[in-house]
């Protein structure tokens, strides 16, 4: 497998562990795409309008959104990707739009992630740093 199809099964693999029915997710699947340290930072507009961000850990980050998951189906559709690599270290721009059902018609919201790589020794590619916007 080449670099570029080894890290676009690393971000397949990220839409297909959050992407389902409403109802628990598989959180062992982020060894498959994550380093142990990785962070994961959602930005947000605050109440007061101002732009603010949420920075998690792994674990941090499925004890955030498993009552959103347990309540409700959620599918995130890729709609671009573009990889950048250098050396061990890669960057994706990952567009997507994010939906109930796989077969809605408009989508809830659209977005774009910009996740980083590490070319690790032992495990291959995987995210050390993902951060990501969207539009409701």
């Amino acid at each position: 497998m080449s670099d570029e199809e080894e890290i676009g099964a690393v971000i397949d693999e990220i839409y297909a562990m959050i992407s389902g029915p409403a109802g628990d997710r598989d959180w062992s699947r982020q060894a498959n795409c994550f380093l142990p340290e990785a962070r994961q930072v959602r930005t947000f507009i605050d109440e007061d309008g101002w732009p603010a961000m949420l920075s998690m850990g792994l674990e941090d980050y499925a004890r955030n959104v498993a009552p959103f998951f347990a309540a409700n189906a959620f599918y995130e559709v890729e709609t671009s990707r573009r990889i950048d690599r250098f050396g061990n270290m890669a960057h994706v721009w990952s567009a997507y739009e994010a939906r109930a059902s796989p077969d809605d018609a408009t989508p809830e919201r659209s977005g774009i992630n910009s996740i980083q790589l590490f070319n690790h020794p032992d495990l291959g590619w995987r995210i050390i740093h993902m951060i990501w916007d969207n539009e409701r």
